[in-house]
């Protein structure tokens, strides 16, 4: 019994000095901007992930644009379901993935004019969550001129919040976010031969 008490002490002791840290750093967090966040890396969900935040922020009555690279299909379900929510805007620029475009001219083309309507949100203060899905890619492919899009996503209004998604983030990229996830895969199941599943994958 004795023990019981002792540990229940160190507890509440233990948790007491944590409350007073987490209180400490809630006290220095006191400033309001737009962010910038990127979740990168090879691991599954960085997509997932940005379109949960499109739902958190639609429950605080926040105007959502979302601009989808790369990607061709319009029959996924976060977008079956998110863009015909009041409040978002949200547009599939890409025309499949690289591999089964083959086509680098169409590619490049596609990725540029993607841009200049993806630039139109960043210009639009109206709009408080921007969504650039799978934005790394053409970036690293270099069909987007990454020092633009720096100065673009400077220049947006100053409480817009953006989320640019995909693998291999470059670095200055990085350096300017506010907030970098990396999402690294432990196991898939695609790896084992099991396909893409309704739900989950799309």
């Amino acid at each position: 019994m004795k023990d019981l008490v002792a540990q229940a002490e160190r507890y509440r002791v233990r948790m007491q000095r944590k409350k007073e840290i987490v209180n400490a750093a809630i006290e220095r967090a006191n400033q309001e901007k737009g962010l910038l966040l990127i979740h990168t890396g090879n691991g599954k969900g960085k997509s997932s992930a940005a379109f949960g935040m499109i739902a958190r922020a639609l429950g605080h009555d926040m105007r959502v644009g979302v601009a989808q690279f790369i990607k061709g299909r319009s029959d996924t379900g976060e977008e079956a379901f998110l863009r015909y929510q009041p409040g978002v805007e949200w547009y599939v620029l890409g025309e499949g993935y690289t591999w089964d475009t083959q086509n680098l001219a169409q590619d490049i083309e596609t990725a540029q004019r993607g841009w200049q309507l993806a630039r139109t949100m960043l210009q639009n203060e109206t709009i408080n969550l921007v969504v650039f899905d799978e934005l790394t890619y053409p970036i690293c492919y270099g069909w987007l001129n990454l020092d633009q899009i720096l100065i673009d996503l400077k220049n947006r209004p100053a409480m817009q919040h953006v989320i640019i998604t995909g693998r291999n983030a470059p670095g200055t990229l990085c350096e300017i976010a506010d907030t970098v996830t990396e999402f690294r895969n432990i196991k898939h199941a695609f790896y084992a031969g099991i396909k893409a599943q309704k739900g989950i994958d799309l």
